[in-house]
């Protein structure tokens, strides 16, 4: 496929694109990359007391689970869900952004996306390397299964840049598309296991978890979570599923943006 190749060639022009995105992020503000790891820890502080306090929430899986498990729980939820919320809220935009660059008919426009969910990845990665260091220090530890991390984290990699290159594509042609992918980031919010179990869905409402389940960040999270916080052993079939979904989602938005990449010049 054409745009696998073109990223292969063009490797060190997508090294600058991501160093770029990541020095670009918090450029201007007073403290700068310190929000890379302010953000992820008001959002947990917030989302622990509405949920956590407020509202008592547990995810069931231990008789002895206390606020902070959730806590933690809730953290490896927001750090996967982050980065394919934020490459779905703002893919529409990173060709429509560029037009300088989609005029250039040389110019590897693939880069651009793959870069800009680099640079999420990168903050993905701050973020989970926190909570990492939460459970060694206020947790119970981790144990070896903890190596299983770097399979459930690579086709989340491939789902969000798959769903970029459709979205950028798409964006182009439908600028209306930006709007609704801020509601899909509230559903992926609701609807990928943040808050509770896939047991919990499946006991309180197993008409949607009909549904859900097919969602593979569902998958994630919760095997993430398994390995991390409960030192279970990682379900076998949802990790082969994971990874069939991711690849699928890559393999089909490359296709699609390498089909809709010769109409982007007239377009903008």
């Amino acid at each position: 496929m054409q745009v696998l190749a073109n990223i292969g060639r063009h490797r060190e022009l997508f090294w600058q694109f991501l160093l770029r995105n990541v020095k670009t992020q918090h450029k201007g503000s007073c403290l700068g990359a310190f929000w890379l790891l302010a953000n992820p820890l008001l959002m947990l502080g917030l989302y622990t007391f509405v949920f956590g306090v407020v509202f008592g929430g547990r995810f069931g899986v231990a008789p002895d689970e206390t606020t902070l498990d959730y806590a933690f729980g809730v953290f490896l939820g927001l750090t996967i869900l982050n980065l394919f919320s934020a490459a779905l809220g703002s893919a529409p935009g990173i060709i429509v952004s560029q037009p300088n660059f989609v005029k250039k008919v040389v110019f590897p426009l693939e880069v651009l996306p793959l870069a800009h969910v680099g640079a999420l990845a990168y903050n993905m990665l701050i973020s989970l390397s926190l909570c990492l260091l939460g459970i060694i220090v206020l947790g119970d530890g981790l144990s070896w299964l903890v190596f299983w991390v770097p399979l459930f984290l690579a086709p989340v990699l491939l789902f969000s840049i798959g769903v970029a290159w459709f979205l950028s594509a798409i964006g182009v042609f439908f600028r209306d598309i930006a709007h609704l992918t801020q509601f899909l980031g509230m559903v992926a919010l609701y609807g990928s296991g943040v808050f509770y179990s896939s047991q919990t869905a499946r006991d309180v409402a197993p008409e949607f978890w009909m549904i859900l389940k097919w969602n593979p960040l569902v998958h994630v999270i919760e095997c993430l979570r398994g390995v991390m916080l409960w030192q279970h052993d990682p379900n076998l079939l949802h990790l082969c599923y994971i990874w069939v979904a991711g690849m699928l989602t890559f393999l089909f938005g490359a296709y699609v943006f390498q089909s809709l990449r010769p109409g982007f010049a007239d377009t903008l």
